[in-house]
């Protein structure tokens, strides 16, 4: 596991949290915002994931 996974898995959690909030504060702003920070969570997990597979390519030659 790389950094790239963790922080992305951490921000997508905490854009979670915050879109629920907004949610429940009835805060449309906190929702996008929560929602592009879940996005960019994921984004950049994903980066990570292919870091990995890639990582793993290149040990297996």
């Amino acid at each position: 596991m790389n950094t790239d996974q963790v922080k992305g898995a951490l921000k997508e959690a905490a854009g979670k949290v915050q879109s629920k909030t907004g949610e429940l504060i009835d805060s449309p702003e906190q929702q996008a915002k929560g929602m592009v920070k879940q996005v960019e969570g994921k984004t950049q997990k994903n980066l990570g994931d292919a870091k990995e597979v890639l990582k793993d390519a290149v040990d297996k030659i």
